[in-house]
């Protein structure tokens, strides 16, 4: 019963936020999604990134062996799911990267800080970087045709994770008044992340429910039992093993429709396994965190 109530008050605050921005547009309310994730990702994400890495107490090694971590399960997640779009015989612009690439900005990042505090913030920023990384490289080339790694380098995100990780890295800190403007910035992150999150799912419209009802349980167990393997292997201390785990198989990322959207691709059908992998992590997410508490 303690372990239920633990893990009760740790995702509860996540969907209740996320259906916040649900109920909101099904109200007839306006919520500008488009300027409100644009703020997130520029401003107040990578402030959020910057200030839990430079405050963090995880000793830089471990911080490093999570990142090669997080890279051989990425790795693994992508060589198996490209088998599994080929094995069904399914379109690869529009399946293959919902598959590959999870939610974790809007659900894994709050889980990893509710769950665990700072410090499990500090190791899912690392993890969310990798995703970012690969996500802007062979992600926008796996839809669009074409991938760029000079728009990564120029991601706020990345500069933020890469200036956090120097500053952890040499024990430096910003001056106090600095400290605390980028930590309220950086306060704003979660609430405004998971209420878009409700938001979105509202707007979608789902096409192949079944389909994507089928592809989003697959998903969820290929990159439970990859991640859990690979943390294993790397023989990640608890906490960081337990926020890979989370990270890589949090839901289909609306992202991920975003770009869909955006190509040509067939945003219909994404939209469908957005919102059934969300669904589905309703009952999901907390099962694991109460394996991996």
């Amino acid at each position: 019963m303690a372990i239920l109530l633990t893990v009760l008050e740790i995702v509860a605050p996540v969907f209740l936020l996320a259906s916040i921005g649900y109920v909101w547009i099904k109200m007839g309310l306006e919520y500008r999604a488009q300027f409100v994730t644009q703020l997130s990702v520029t401003l107040s994400l990578p402030c959020l990134i910057f200030v839990s890495l430079m405050q963090t107490d995880i000793d830089p090694s471990a911080l490093a062996n999570l990142s090669l971590a997080a890279i051989a399960a990425y790795g693994a997640v992508t060589v198996v799911m490209i088998g599994v779009v080929r094995l069904c015989r399914l379109d690869r612009r529009s399946y293959l990267a919902p598959m590959i690439f999870g939610n974790t900005g809007n659900v894994g990042l709050p889980l990893a800080l509710f769950a665990f505090g700072d410090i499990g913030l500090g190791y899912a920023v690392v993890v969310f970087a990798v995703m970012v990384i690969w996500s802007f490289t062979y992600g926008v080339w796996l839809v669009a045709g074409g991938g760029s790694l000079g728009k990564v380098v120029r991601e706020p995100l990345v500069a933020a994770t890469l200036l956090g990780a120097l500053f952890q890295w040499q024990g430096w800190e910003t001056p106090d008044f600095l400290t605390n403007s980028l930590k309220l910035v950086g306060q704003m992150t979660i609430p405004m992340m998971l209420i878009t999150l409700g938001v979105a799912v509202a707007r979608l419209k789902p096409g192949n429910l079944w389909l994507a009802i089928i592809l989003s349980a697959l998903k969820l167990v290929i990159c439970v039992g990859l991640s859990w393997y690979i943390g294993r292997w790397f023989n990640l201390e608890p906490i960081s093993f337990a926020v890979l785990v989370i990270q890589v198989s949090t839901p289909i990322a609306v992202t991920s429709y975003m770009l869909a959207e955006k190509y040509g691709a067939d945003s219909d059908a994404v939209a469908g396994l957005v919102v059934t992998s969300t669904l589905m992590s309703v009952a999901a997410l907390p099962v694991l965190l109460a394996l991996l508490l």
